[in-house]
């Protein structure tokens, strides 16, 4: 039993700023790893970023890089999604990701689920 739940999204004007919010429950695994995915309309859902448990390795997607940052709290059951010089092409539908390390999640290995939160980039 896991469960994501997220926050943060909403609407935000290009160049703009947003942090995304996702706090895990129940008991799976004793450390883990976790990330953000996005699904654009009418396309796949696509991988963001991902953190370790210890948050000392990170990986992002080329699209994110430099202008995203993920981090975990100092309650590790927290991960956030600090978002910087938002672009129209960032408007998605944003899902967090846990797994037991940051290969699995990146890869969608058996990945637990949050419910999304919409992100919207008006131009």
């Amino acid at each position: 039993q896991v469960q994501l739940v997220e926050s943060g999204g909403g609407l935000v004007q290009a160049g703009g700023s947003l942090r995304l919010s996702c706090a895990a429950s129940g008991r799976a695994f004793s450390t883990y790893a976790m990330g953000w995915f996005r699904q654009a309309p009418g396309k796949d859902r696509e991988f963001v970023a991902v953190t370790s448990w210890g948050g000392g390795a990170t990986y992002y997607s080329d699209s994110v890089k430099g202008r995203f940052t993920i981090s975990r709290g100092t309650d590790k059951n927290t991960v956030y999604l600090q978002m910087n010089s938002l672009k129209p092409e960032d408007t998605a539908v944003y899902y967090c990701a846990l797994q037991q390390n940051t290969d699995l999640v990146r890869r969608s290995v058996g990945n637990y689920w949050g419910q999304g939160t919409q992100v919207t980039v008006s131009s």
